[in-house]
């Protein structure tokens, strides 16, 4: 089955992000991943929003939205501005850490939009933004060319369609890809085993009071305590950091 995709575009509402020249950068954001959506929804991905009309999100409600999802990956659609207008143009990926599927995901939507005539400012590491740190699910941030450059501008506009066919491309070849390699294997956290069953039921019940959905596993004889089941490790990995924050002991189990 198909990665289930979580599209965000950024600011919104009452806070427009960049401006310039009566030009929102939530605007901007908005269409680009609506029309993301559609290609990607085309191409077979189920395709969830974070919003779909002109309203403000802070980045907290943004990740939780995205944690609830259920989504495997997000995509947060921006565009850069510098002090000084018409200083940088160029696109730019952002990624929590510049490794494993994230940084897949940055270097082909970079290389596509390359393709399209925006020059490709790189990938950069930007663990502060919220959206990036907080959801728990693999995820870059897009900056689709400055919005205070007029050339920039004027390829968003005249080669729209082509950016946002190139950015569906870049996501589905890189998910495309995992699947081969991820030959279905998945990964769960697990707090504990034991051999009473009571003892895994009351671990169980002390996760579910804190909102994470534990369930018990019968397995070699024990009884076995996990939260859970991804496609990709860095799921898997985020919530074992969230876990062990929590005091429980934790590893990594793969099926």
């Amino acid at each position: 089955m198909a990665e289930t995709i979580i599209l965000d575009a950024g600011h919104g509402g009452q806070e427009p992000g960049a401006l310039f020249q009566g030009r929102r950068e939530a605007d901007d954001n908005l269409r680009l991943a609506l029309a993301v959506g559609r290609l990607l929804q085309e191409d077979g991905f189920p395709v969830l929003y974070t919003r779909t009309e002109d309203v403000y999100q802070s980045p907290y409600e943004k990740a939780t939205i995205a944690n609830n999802s259920g989504a495997d990956v997000l995509i947060s659609f921006h565009r850069n501005s510098t002090p000084e207008p018409e200083t940088y143009s160029g696109v730019q990926t952002l990624v929590y850490q510049d490794q494993g599927l994230p940084s897949e995901l940055a270097a082909n939507i970079n290389r596509a939009l390359e393709g399209v005539g925006f020059t490709d400012n790189g990938i950069s590491e930007r663990p502060d933004l919220v959206v990036l740190r907080r959801t728990r699910m693999p995820a870059v941030l897009i900056e689709t060319g400055y919005l205070n450059t007029a050339a920039d501008n004027q390829l968003f506009d005249e080669h729209f369609d082509e950016i946002a066919r190139a950015i569906a491309d870049g996501i589905a070849e890189t998910l495309k890809e995992e699947d081969l390699d991820a030959m279905e294997v998945r990964y769960q956290v697990q707090t504990g085993a034991y051999a009473a069953r009571s003892r895994a039921e009351q671990l169980q019940r002390r996760m579910r009071a804190e909102g994470i959905p534990a369930r018990i596993v019968e397995e070699d004889g024990l009884y076995k305590v996990r939260a859970g089941d991804f496609r990709y490790m860095e799921n898997a990995v985020r919530l074992e950091q969230m876990l062990r924050s929590h005091g429980y002991p934790t590893f990594i189990v793969s099926r």
